[in-house]
């Protein structure tokens, strides 16, 4: 296998070294990995802010089931992965090859019936909370994968090749590896939903066109064999969710081919969301989906195809950087807009770009104030006034601008300053992913900005933290595993994704995740099923503090059935703990976790509301898992399953 090849490896080279490197090394060593490849598009020469966003993607037209009342008690909808031709480029660019979502669709803003649509991203689920949606995923991707599969990571492999060490030559891509390249695997996954584990996405609950399975499939109703139905109960409060594949070992570039969405959850009780009647909407309420490309000159995407070290790992690199901003799947667009009120629902997409963001007026040289009422589980505690937002792979956003008072004509940029990696790496170039998008203020008057309630959430009451203080604490590290040209696996508490279970949480209780960070990048970590709150970050001795853990419990990684021991950080840490700015006081299933710095959260293994109880059982199923949405980091280790007991 993958993994005790690996740890073979590491062991017989015996100069492997675990995230001490300076920064400085480590940035070189991803960055120098990569030949630039022939046929590349300069992002220079293709023109910005032609592209126009006309509207929200469209949205799914499910099938309402009624009860004898005529009250809806479940919709059903029927959706397909599917591989086309999309023109993510201004023309006369050529049109690019993408998969995407695709099923019966309405226009988002008219509800005018589209018939069948598919695109990149694909259609927005538009969910009522209280209202069960059940769905039907078909597999229908024939073709071979457009990148290269690297069958040396553990990944979901439907023709059970050997895993692990490269048996044969290096295979340059095209082809590749063929019998890695087809059939494709794939498994949505709600990312922010409160499912069962059998209908969670589990990386192992894959499917194929023709059939093949993974050792956790699922379906909750009977099916074709290359499909899957979901139950999603929506019984949380609203907010910005978004769905994505999440196979094994091959999710960063299942996402880039283009299979991801937005699922929009909304509340039409007044008590439980008492804000949504202020806020903008109609066509003044907008998801944007931020996400970054490199381009070939006949119009496909770009993939790295030579990994950082061939030798261990044919094609896998630590992180993906495109040169290109993409934004609700069309290259640099321009959003037309009216002289009031917007809300944006931000979603960072990308594989493993932070994107700090400002709202730039160039003629006037100013930014424009962004009021952020949301965060990844729903509204915050209050209203945070910012003037830039940093968002991270997997975070969404949900922001307040106003375009009120600036001159028809105005241009408005979304720039991006945001470092690669980040957040000490390459400057975001200026003249390319330093700006995203292009607002255009038009003569007419827009939306009038409402005044908000101090309290914008009432499962939020009382001083940030709301949850207790709960008596278990987990110690969980990050560690960079380092080898001759670079990094070889990033991994979780030093486990991959074979190793012992070690995270068990009881239904019902709360816990407090200690996440200490001693490697140069900043990590956004994700748990599936629960959305916790930020307590504190704080400094700490992280060089010393690895080298103790190493110490006591062996360099990483460890085998499958060590167990690491914690090591108590009080003795490590500097300085006095920050507590969560005011944009973070709220609900969250990933975290920014900074290099050098230990990031507490408070985990709550129950509904959002307090309810007591989730209405499906958490214990039943496959389990759950929690990763590091660096999806290049995700599909080398640094994901771990976890059960609730």
């Amino acid at each position: 296998m993958l993994l005790a090849n690996v740890k073979r490896l590491s062991r017989t080279l015996g100069i492997i070294l675990v995230i001490v490197l300076p920064l400085s090394i480590q940035v070189v060593a991803a960055q120098a990995a990569a030949p630039v490849p022939v046929g590349l598009l300069d992002p220079t020469l293709i023109p910005k802010f032609v592209n126009q966003l006309n509207g929200p993607p469209p949205v799914y037209e499910p099938a309402n089931v009624l009860d004898a009342s005529g009250n809806i008690v479940k919709q059903t909808v029927t959706v397909d992965m599917t591989s086309f031709m999309q023109q993510v480029l201004p023309a006369p660019f050529p049109m690019t090859p993408v998969w995407g979502y695709g099923g019966q669709a309405r226009d988002a803003l008219t509800g005018v019936s589209l018939g069948y649509v598919r695109n990149q991203p694909g259609p927005s689920f538009e969910a009522i909370r209280g209202i069960p949606i059940q769905v039907e995923y078909q597999n229908k991707i024939t073709s071979a994968h457009m990148f290269p599969v690297d069958p040396t990571l553990h990944w979901a492999n439907p023709n059970n090749i050997p895993m692990g060490t490269i048996v044969a030559p290096f295979l340059p891509y095209p082809p590749g590896y063929p019998q890695a390249q087809s059939p494709v695997p794939l498994i949505p996954h709600l990312h922010g939903g409160e499912v069962q584990s059998t209908s969670d996405g589990h990386p192992e609950a894959w499917f194929t066109a023709s059939g093949l399975h993974g050792s956790a499939y699922n379906t909750e109703l009977q099916t074709d064999a290359s499909s899957a139905v979901f139950y999603y109960p929506n019984a949380q409060p609203a907010t910005t969710l978004w769905y994505h594949d999440h196979a094994l070992g091959i999710t960063r570039i299942n996402v880039m081919s283009g299979l991801a969405g937005f699922y929009l959850l909304r509340d039409p009780n007044s008590v439980t969301d008492p804000i949504a009647s202020l806020l903008p909407s109609g066509k003044y309420e907008m998801p944007l989906v931020l996400q970054d490309r490199t381009f070939n000159t006949d119009g496909s995407f770009w993939f790295p195809q030579v990994g950082i070290d061939p030798n261990v790992h044919p094609y896998w690199q630590p992180e993906f950087f495109g040169n290109v901003i993409m934004v609700n799947g069309l290259a640099w667009p321009n959003m037309n807009v009216d002289q009031g009120q917007y809300r944006f629902r931000l979603l960072d997409g990308s594989n493993a770009r932070f994107y700090t963001l400002k709202f730039w007026v160039p003629a006037l040289n100013i930014f424009l104030p962004i009021v952020q009422i949301g965060s990844d589980g729903g509204y915050l505690q209050t209203a945070a006034p910012l003037t830039e937002l940093t968002i991270a792979p997997g975070e969404r956003a949900d922001v307040l601008v106003d375009f009120s008072g600036l001159p028809a004509g105005t241009k408005v940029i979304l720039k991006n300053t945001a470092k690669t990696p980040f957040p000490k790496g390459a400057p975001a170039d200026p003249k390319t992913v330093g700006q995203c998008m292009q607002f255009t203020v038009g003569s007419n008057p827009g939306q009038t900005p409402a005044v908000l309630p101090a309290s914008l959430n009432p499962t939020l009451v009382g001083a940030y933290p709301t949850l207790p203080l709960p008596t278990l604490q987990r110690v969980l590290t990050l560690f960079e595993v380092m080898g001759p040209l670079g990094p070889l696996m990033v991994t979780l508490n030093g486990q991959t994704w074979t190793g012992t279970i070690t995270e068990t949480p009881s239904l019902g209780t709360t816990e407090e995740w200690v996440i200490v960070n001693p490697t140069a990048d900043a990590h956004p970590i994700h748990l599936h099923l629960t959305q916790f709150q930020v307590v504190s970050r704080q400094n700490m001795q992280t060089a010393k503090y690895a080298t103790d853990w190493m110490a006591l419990n062996g360099m990483p990684p460890l085998p499958d059935d060590v167990v690491p021991v914690a090591i108590p950080i009080g003795a490590y840490l500097i300085g006095q703990p920050t507590l969560a700015p005011l944009n973070e006081q709220g609900w969250k299933d990933t975290i920014q976790v900074f290099p050098g710095q230990v990031t507490i959260i408070r985990v709550r293994f129950a509904p959002i509301d307090g309810s007591g109880s989730y209405p499906f059982d958490a214990t039943q199923g496959p389990g759950y898992v929690w990763h590091c949405h660096i999806l290049d980091h995700e599909d080398n280790e640094m994901m771990r399953p976890y059960i609730v007991i």
